[in-house]
C-alpha cells in the first residue's frame, strides 16, 4: 500500500533530512586514503545518537553497521571494515536514520582522494541521472518517466543501469511502497501524486548492469567487476515542484 503524507509529517521528514544532510556533509570530509570506513561508521552513529535521532540501517533485519560503505565494484549495502582507504578508489556512503518517528535516506559517492578521470565521470552522470529522474517526480507523472529518464542518460553516456535494485517509498518505514526503479518506459508504472515521499537512487556501473550477492549475504557487486556509483535524495512529491528533503532547500522547477 502507498502511503500519502499530510504537511505536518512531511516537516518531519523535512526535519529528519535536515539531519542526515548534516551527517552526510560531515562524513564527506572523512574520505581520504589511510581512513578506514570503520571510523566513518562510527562517526555517523555518533552523530546520529547525539541529535536524539536513531540510526535505521542498524538491525535493519540484522545488518550490522549505520552506513553502507560500498567501495568500487561494491554496488550497495558494503560492510565497513578497518581495511585503509586507497587513493582512487570510489566510495559510495549509504545512511538513514530515524527522527521523532520518520526515516530519511540518502547516499553519495566519492573518490579517494584523487580517481581517474573515468571514475570522476561515472560519478557525474549518476548524479545528472538523479537530477534528471527527481524531474520527473511530480504529480500526474508515473513511475517509468522516472525510470526512462535515469535510464536514458546512462545508457547514453555507455553505462549500465543496476536493475536487481531500486528506489522505493519512505515514510515511517525505510522501505515503503512503491519501488521506484530506474529504468522504464514513460507514462507507465503508477501515477504520483502529492503528499508521496519516494527515495530515487541511481546506481549506475561502468560495465554490465548484472549483480550478485557476497559471501555475508548483503553485500552486492558487479559481476563484471566493473566500478559502480551511487547517489539518492528522499523526495516529496508535492502539488507543484518536487521538494528533496535530504538536500534541505532544494525544490526542483521545471525549467531547472
Amino acid at each position: 500500500m502507498i502511503y500519502t503524507k499530510n504537511p505536518a509529517q512531511i516537516q518531519k521528514m523535512r526535519d529528519a533530512g535536515k539531519l542526515l544532510h548534516q551527517v552526510l556533509e560531515h562524513l564527506k570530509t572523512m574520505i581520504k586514503p589511510g581512513m578506514t570506513t570503520l571510523e566513518i561508521d562510527r562517526e555517523a552513529e555518533r552523530m546520529i545518537r547525539a541529535a536524539g535521532a536513531t540510526p535505521s540501517f542498524k538491525g535493519f533485519e540484522g545488518f550490522p553497521f549505520t552506513i553502507c560503505a560500498s567501495v568500487d565494484e561494491e554496488v550497495v549495502h558494503g560492510f565497513p571494515s578497518d581495511k585503509p582507504l586507497r587513493e582512487g578508489q570510489l566510495l559510495s556512503v549509504d545512511c538513514g536514520l530515524i527522527l521523532h518517528g520518520w526515516q530519511a535516506d540518502s547516499a553519495f559517492s566519492a573518490p579517494v582522494g584523487k580517481a581517474s578521470d573515468e571514475v570522476m565521470k561515472l560519478m557525474k552522470v549518476t548524479e545528472e541521472c538523479f537530477w534528471l529522474g527527481a524531474k520527473q517526480a511530480r504529480a500526474g507523472n508515473r513511475l517509468g518517466d522516472i525510470g526512462w529518464a535515469v535510464q536514458q542518460h546512462a545508457e547514453a553516456n555507455g553505462y549500465g543501469v543496476i536493475r536487481d535494485l531500486t528506489g522505493h517509498g519512505i515514510g515511517r518505514e525505510m522501505h515503503e511502497d512503491p519501488s521506484v526503479p530506474n529504468y522504464g518506459k514513460p507514462g507507465r508504472g503508477v501515477r504520483l501524486v502529492a503528499g508521496m515521499t519516494i527515495a530515487i537512487e541511481p546506481m549506475i556501473s561502468m560495465g554490465d548492469w548484472r549483480v550478485y550477492v557476497a559471501d555475508n549475504e548483503w553485500s552486492i557487486l558487479t559481476r563484471d567487476h566493473s566500478v559502480c556509483s551511487h547517489y539518492e535524495h528522499t523526495i516529496a512529491i508535492t502539488d507543484g515542484d518536487p521538494e528533496i528533503l535530504t538536500l534541505p532547500g532544494t525544490v526542483l522547477s521545471e525549467d531547472a
